[in-house]
């Protein structure tokens, strides 16, 4: 960390060319970049994690994987080397008497929040010790004592044991071999780790019926009301459920309690495996705790945004605050937003089901062999609007954007969208709006060699129908979100269903998208590794369809789980419930309720606005004539008539008796 801070003080030094990245040669940034995004896992206090990293770079150097990381860094160390030019620049301003309108507005935010904090909840947070290996082990009981890993090309998870060695999740198969050569690998098994993740939500949902499952082996849950309702403390309420997950799934599980998720989850890492940790519900007792904890920490600051902080000065949260009135000209308003909270210890304190968060984007992807042949690479966009077309369908919604993806053989990810004129969901209408797309990149970069491909819809709008109202139209339920661009969230910290909203979600989804890359991009390393030592093809024959750990893995995948099983769920319930008898509406042919009353209502009122109908077309379909013949002439000189009541005697400059003829001519308006 020294070492890689004192190389960007150094060239912040020297006038040197922003646009160029420094030499290949020089690697301390990029050796902890190679640590991996599970660097801050637990059970690793005691490793050298320099003589780890050392390893990763001389096993993996070479590779594209390699060479794509080592790009990546560069171009990292370009853009940390922009953000020092315009702090100093900021600073020259601020010395000239400048910046004061971005210091008010930063203390203001930070006001704002103070006024807003809630520490009347009590928020738990928790994960799962180690969870694959803890399934395995109760299949396989000796190797408790044993360094071993789940995951072959990539370790989803090791135990403790292994985990001395500087072994963790995300980690190259042959790398963690290195590192500990009696390493134990087991292939994975998710029908058996879903099962056993039910078990522990059974125990969960006794303490709060809506939990959030963040991930197959974390949750998160406000037991406020349960320690009221049982006359219990939050630590005596967390000791007795992980004691029961304990004793009903043999697992062991590590919690957090505090104000609110960001801390808890913060917390549950501070007495792992098998413990629990309570940050006092005081503001005093929390900014303290925040002050010396390393940005790393808090979920939603990975690899990149820890060193693009560090670079600046930003190395604990408590550093966030001497540096406020930067951080939007820097990193921009959302990011700022993120770290006033972070410096704050602020936090969302809503614990809801994950399946009922309000959806961005719905979208698939797949990796594959380098593909670079036209045909093959459209038939790999249709079968991927295929797929998308069925998670549209699963989760009721179209799209207004339609976005590709790719990643090139060199590992770089390009992307494209487009507005269609209607909302698409059908795979022919994705096909048809995606292709353009993909033709333009292959104008861009001809002969480009593909290794993923994804679609995604954006600006979503629900399919899911709503209660009928007297015209027919469909009401919007609440909480539905109809058109993107109807979204209030922008405008107001609350969302549709009345909920705060923090700005943490997406650096958060950030983070897990990282491990997701670092972990698909590790196996095909590891792959290309073991093939090359062995003298064999690669064993690695991905069919398209998305790999069980991108699956079952990470917080995006789990969501969609989650749905599915709610929805299996709903669908058993309503087979179980008796058929309920209804009838159908001669009328508009909508199935009502055996009720006689209710159902001549209805049927009186689709008769009345089918009448209104009717009238409203032959209204329509009257030749202008007919309507003037009916309105009569208008009478002349009306600019000249004086307001108000007429003379007795005249009716408009006419005589009573025409008036009374006009009367006998005219008709309803409705004949």
């Amino acid at each position: 960390m020294t070492e890689k801070g004192t190389e960007a003080g150094d060239k912040a030094d020297l006038p040197p060319d922003y646009t160029d990245a420094p030499a290949a040669s020089q690697h301390h940034t990029l050796k902890y970049h190679l640590l991996g995004p599970s660097l801050t896992k637990s059970g690793q206090d005691g490793v050298d994690q320099k003589k780890v990293s050392e390893i990763i770079y001389n096993s993996s150097k070479g590779s594209k994987y390699f060479t794509n990381e080592e790009a990546k860094d560069k171009t990292l160390t370009v853009k940390v080397n922009r953000i020092l030019a315009k702090k100093h620049e900021l600073e020259r301003i601020e010395a000239q008497g400048g910046l004061r309108s971005e210091m008010k507005k930063a203390d203001d935010y930070i006001a704002e929040l103070e006024y807003g904090r809630d520490l009347s909840q009590a928020v738990v947070h928790i994960d799962c010790d180690a969870f694959y290996a803890a399934v395995e082990e109760l299949d396989r009981p000796e190797l408790k004592e044993l360094p071993f890993a789940v995951g072959v090309g990539v370790l989803t998870t090791c135990n403790y044991v292994a985990r001395q060695y500087g072994c963790r999740s995300a980690m190259a198969g042959f790398v963690a071999k290195k590192l500990c050569p009696d390493l134990i690998c087991l292939p994975l098994n998710f029908e058996k780790y879903t099962a056993k993740a039910k078990e522990v939500r059974a125990v969960l949902e006794r303490y709060d019926p809506r939990f959030e499952s963040a991930s197959m082996d974390e949750a998160y849950l406000n037991i406020t009301r349960y320690c009221e309702e049982n006359d219990m403390s939050p630590e005596d309420a967390v000791s007795q459920m992980r004691a029961q997950v304990e004793e009903e799934c043999k697992i062991t599980v590590s919690a957090g309690i505090a104000a609110n998720a960001k801390l808890a989850k913060i917390c549950s890492n501070k007495n792992k495996p098998n413990g629990q940790f309570r940050l006092p519900s005081d503001r005093a007792t929390i900014l303290s705790f925040m002050r010396d904890l390393p940005t790393r920490k808090v979920h939603g600051i990975g690899r990149v945004f820890e060193r693009e902080l560090d670079a600046i000065g930003v190395k604990t949260c408590g550093d966030i605050y001497a540096e406020r009135h930067y951080l939007s000209r820097l990193f921009g308003d959302k990011a700022f937003q993120f770290l006033m909270g972070a410096y704050l210890g602020l936090g969302k304190t809503n614990v809801r089901p994950a399946e009922e968060f309000e959806r961005k984007s719905v979208g698939t992807e797949s990796t594959f062999h380098d593909m670079s042949d036209p045909k093959e690479l459209r038939e790999k966009l249709r079968w991927t609007a295929e797929e998308l077309e069925k998670d549209l369908q699963r989760t009721q919604f179209k799209g207004r954007t339609l976005v590709l993806k790719i990643k090139l053989h060199t590992y770089e990810v390009c992307s494209r969208q487009v507005q269609p004129p209607k909302a698409v969901y059908t795979a022919d209408d994705l096909y048809h709006f995606s292709l353009p797309m993909l033709a333009k990149l292959e104008k861009e970069m001809p002969g480009m060699k593909l290794r993923l491909m994804g679609l995604r819809c954006t600006h979503l709008v629900s399919m899911k129908k709503g209660d009928v109202d007297f015209f027919g139209r469909l009401r919007q339920q609440p909480g539905v979100t109809r058109e993107a661009s109807e979204d209030s969230s922008e405008k107001a910290n609350i969302d549709a269903n009345g909920w705060e909203i923090w700005p943490d979600d997406e650096f958060e989804d950030a983070v897990r998208q990282e491990r997701q890359d670092e972990a698909e991009e590790l196996e095909r390393l590891s792959q290309g590794v073991v093939a090359s030592a062995t003298g064999s093809p690669s064993t690695y024959n991905p069919d398209g369809a998305p790999s069980d750990y991108r699956r079952y893995g990470n917080g995006f995948a789990w969501r969609s789980i989650l749905e599915e099983e709610r929805a299996k769920a709903e669908e058993e319930q309503q087979q179980k419930q008796p058929a309920i008898e209804q009838w159908t509406c001669p009328i508009c042919s909508v199935q009502q309720a055996a009720d006689e009353r209710a159902f001549n209502e209805h049927i009186d009122g689709c008769l009345s606005r089918q009448t209104i109908k009717e009238i409203v077309k032959t209204s329509k379909d009257e030749p202008a004539e007919h309507a003037k013949r009916v309105l009569g002439p208008m009478p002349a000189n009306t600019a000249k008539r004086k307001r108000g009541r007429p003379p007795s005697g005249s009716h408009g400059g006419r005589g009573f008796e025409a008036s009374e003829s006009e009367k006998r001519t005219k008709k309803a308006f409705f004949t």
